[in-house]
């Protein structure tokens, strides 16, 4: 790599140059601190343009640092959803308990955001677009490292090497099943499958969430505007094992649900008739992506391409906010790639660990898999009513920013 000074905007008269797979959250955010810091940046997507729609997202603690030097925080602000209660139900619909979300979520009322995914996608690539290449439709076919560089061949027929490549393609990523091998060897399977979709505001809802809850099953409606915007709809299950045959098939998918929630109360058959009729509909199971090393060669791995936590942490786009920040300032700062991939691991990695091990806590609030286990999440809903506010949670500050100008090792 070039010798650097990235507190300026040019690294010297020849450029190093970087592909970032993926332009979701965390490929745009290390998109704009690399070119600020004097890279030549090209992005990749197979999506023919930035991803709309998408469920809520929050941003959190270290991460809304980083959309605060990036200066897009006003902005952000601006698109804050403001839900005001969360409410749990019991298997006829009846309310168990209702509590302000910031209480069950750990963040800080007027600092922490959630808004639609959708969003804050595209305000990261208004941010960075006129300032990097931009390759829609396309993607990585082949990678072929050298001394020198990575050779790509993209699916659109077209050979470019780069020095540097970044894979930022999300969970099921690409670039990392090309690099380390099948995502068997790094999926944690944490126990439940999901589908989420937007349907008809069915029940006139606003700013608000009603969680309904059997043991083991979860219907979720959130009403992220007013009555007459549509509800982001979620059904969630316990399965021990994956039903890997369903995760191949999209209507076999949809019969598995249809099938967990066939006796299920409240609204949940309006619910499942909704999810049937979605063109929106998509269905995952929960997991964690656990990897022992994040960079191999001239080719690392950021966001959740490396270290998904997981919905149920709530902090898959903060991870992947800081991630790209941490990546990019160990480029700038070191003039060796190999230095500066262990040193953005090695900066990075406890947060990261910090982070993922929230999932227990998440999983345990939101979907007990036993009776007893509901009933004690029940009972602790209830206390927090009564209770002052909870301290936000130290793994979301877990991580002081270094400087945005860091000079050379």
């Amino acid at each position: 790599m070039t010798s650097t000074d990235p507190s300026n905007t040019s690294r010297s008269t020849v450029k190093t140059t970087v592909l970032i797979s993926g332009a979701s959250i965390a490929g745009p955010t290390l998109a704009y601190w690399l070119h600020r810091y004097g890279f030549a940046v090209t992005v990749v997507e197979k999506a023919s343009a930035p991803r709309g729609g998408g469920y809520p997202i929050d941003v959190r603690g270290t991460a809304i640092e980083v959309v605060r030097r990036m200066g897009i925080l006003p902005r952000l602000r601006e698109a804050h959803i403001d839900s005001r209660r969360l409410a749990f139900l019991d298997a006829d619909g009846g309310e168990v308990a209702s509590v302000h979300p910031y209480v069950l979520a750990g963040s800080i009322e007027g600092q922490d955001l959630e808004m639609g995914r959708g969003h804050l996608t595209a305000t990261l690539y208004a941010t960075v677009r006129d300032n990097v290449e931009f390759l829609f439709d396309d993607s990585i076919d082949t990678l072929d490292q050298s001394e020198h560089g990575v050779d790509i061949t993209f699916r659109g027929g077209d050979r470019r090497t780069f020095d540097l490549v970044v894979g930022a393609d999300g969970m099921h990523s690409h670039t990392r099943r090309i690099l380390f091998g099948p995502e068997e060897r790094f999926h944690r399977y944490l126990g439940y499958c999901f589908a989420v979709f937007t349907m008809p505001n069915i029940l006139g809802l606003s700013h608000e969430l009603l969680m309904w809850n059997t043991p083991g099953r979860a219907a979720a409606l959130y009403a992220t505007g007013g009555k007459e915007d549509e509800l982001h709809a979620f059904l969630n299950f316990h399965r021990p094992e994956p039903p890997l045959d369903a995760l191949r098939n999209p209507e076999a998918q949809a019969d598995l649900v249809t099938e967990v929630f066939a006796d299920a109360g409240w609204e949940v058959s309006r619910i499942i008739d909704a999810m049937r009729g979605a063109d929106d509909l998509f269905y995952d199971t929960a997991g964690q992506i656990r990897m022992p090393g994040w960079s191999s060669g001239r080719v690392a791995l950021v966001g959740d391409a490396a270290y998904a936590p997981s919905f149920l942490t709530g902090q898959g786009s903060s991870l992947a906010l800081v991630g790209a920040y941490m990546l990019a300032n160990a480029l700038a700062a070191n003039r060796d790639h190999s230095a500066a991939f262990a040193a953005y691991e090695h900066d990075t990695r406890e947060f990261v660990a910090a982070n993922q091990a929230l999932v227990d806590h998440g999983a345990a609030a939101l979907f007990p898999t036993t009776a007893h286990a509901l009933e004690q999440r029940n009972a602790r809903l209830r206390d927090l009513v009564a209770m002052p506010a909870p301290t936000p949670r130290p793994a979301y500050t877990a991580l002081t920013l270094p400087d945005c100008s860091p000079k050379p090792r």
